[in-house]
């Protein structure tokens, strides 16, 4: 089996990824290493280039104008057909130079247009309806964007041979929204983004050095707002005011550029994945901490929470979205709904982290579920075969 893989940055050079969407542009590399891994040869493609006629650049903007000033609604350019064709166009072309069964695109909008006599499949946490009103730069959107997106979610849905979701919430989204052939539509959990080779006895070492007379709470996520960042530090103050002694470590954002933050508080501010001092720097943070908390009030999948997990870390986190395929109740953290009292978690942690032997279990099993269900050989394997049986 022969796969073309087509992205429109470059998959190799991390500094160059979208700002915007370095997450999801290192979950396509770990995606497509995991394919190699099970002996898929693969031809990358990209990156492309954002091509058009000059008139649209005009025309865009003057959209941008029109829809920010006067309609007071947020239009996305990217998503206007003529940029889209243009991917899809130069896809094609690079697909006629290799030798490939399957056109693997890691974005919707890169199979919209795409003609071609490969086999077409797209990979991907989310369809675009169901980002719509869930992110918010996917809110009070105008209409002709709306439009656009359902357009490209339909083209790709019919030309597609196979549509991959992370997530059994993402799969049915479409199934529902688009009435799409269940067969066609698949659902294989992600695994997490950093290289590790844990073992049982190596987490069971983890589990050990951590501290009994703190509780250690890790806050993991760039988007302070959307990732609940307000209901972890809620939870982190109750728990202090109620006599647990608790310490909340926020990475990925500096909620508190006004004001000092609590005296439980340790803010690193952003850490960077791509050196290897913060990556070690992370993966220490991680391994430290009882538990990750993460309230997103909207989660595509959340591979962070694999991370976690692979560590002998549960997860603290909210039933929105894809995250309902990677937390299993009891099993590797706790679901709570988006308005769930804050007392809620502080009892839960309080619960667990009392009866250490019960979170020590609590630990072990949320590794176990690294080990057997969130990890790229699984999730490669997975793939390898249901690729596989469309060519």
């Amino acid at each position: 089996m022969k796969i073309a893989h087509a992205t429109h940055y470059d998959l190799f050079n991390s500094r160059k990824w979208p700002r915007y969407h370095t997450g999801h542009c290192g979950t396509t590399y770990y995606k497509a290493k995991a394919l190699e891994n099970q002996g898929v040869h693969i031809e990358y493609i990209g990156p492309l280039e954002e091509k058009y006629h000059p008139i649209f650049k005009y025309i865009s903007k003057a959209k941008n104008r029109w829809y920010k000033q006067i309609v007071k609604k947020s239009y996305h350019r990217w998503a206007e057909s003529f940029i889209n064709k243009s991917y899809g166009l130069q896809i094609s072309q690079k697909l006629s130079k290799v030798q490939a069964d399957i056109a693997l695109c890691p974005d919707v909008n890169l199979a919209a247009y795409l003609e071609c006599k490969q086999a077409i499949v797209f990979w991907t946490d989310i369809s675009y309806i169901g980002l719509v009103d869930f992110y918010h730069n996917y809110k009070n959107l105008c209409r002709e964007t709306i439009q656009q997106l359902q357009k490209m979610d339909r083209l790709a849905l019919e030309k597609c041979s196979l549509a991959i979701f992370s997530s059994e919430w993402a799969a049915q989204t479409v199934i529902d929204a688009y009435q799409v052939n269940p067969d066609k539509v698949k659902a294989i959990p992600s695994g997490a983004n950093i290289e590790g080779n844990r073992t049982l006895e190596d987490v069971k070492i983890l589990v050990e050095a951590r501290p009994r007379d703190k509780c250690k709470l890790l806050f993991l996520g760039v988007d302070w707002v959307r990732k609940g960042g307000d209901i972890a530090l809620a939870v982190a103050r109750e728990l202090q005011e109620n006599g647990l002694n608790v310490e909340l470590t926020i990475v990925g954002c500096q909620p508190f550029q006004d004001s000092a933050p609590p005296k439980f508080v340790i803010n690193p501010g952003f850490i960077s994945k791509s050196t290897e001092a913060g990556l070690n720097k992370i993966n220490s943070l991680i391994a430290e901490s009882h538990f990750l908390i993460l309230p997103s009030r909207a989660e595509a999948y959340g591979n962070v929470f694999c991370e976690a997990n692979s560590f002998g870390i549960p997860c603290l986190a909210t039933t929105g979205g894809g995250i309902t395929t990677i937390i299993k109740e009891n099993l590797n953290g706790k679901l709570f709904q988006l308005e769930a009292e804050v007392s809620e978690y502080c009892n839960y942690i309080s619960n667990k982290f009392d009866d250490y032997d019960r979170y020590k279990q609590l630990a072990l099993s949320s590794f176990n579920e690294y080990e057997t269900r969130l990890n790229w050989q699984v999730a490669g394997k997975k793939a390898k075969q249901v690729l596989s049986e469309i060519i």
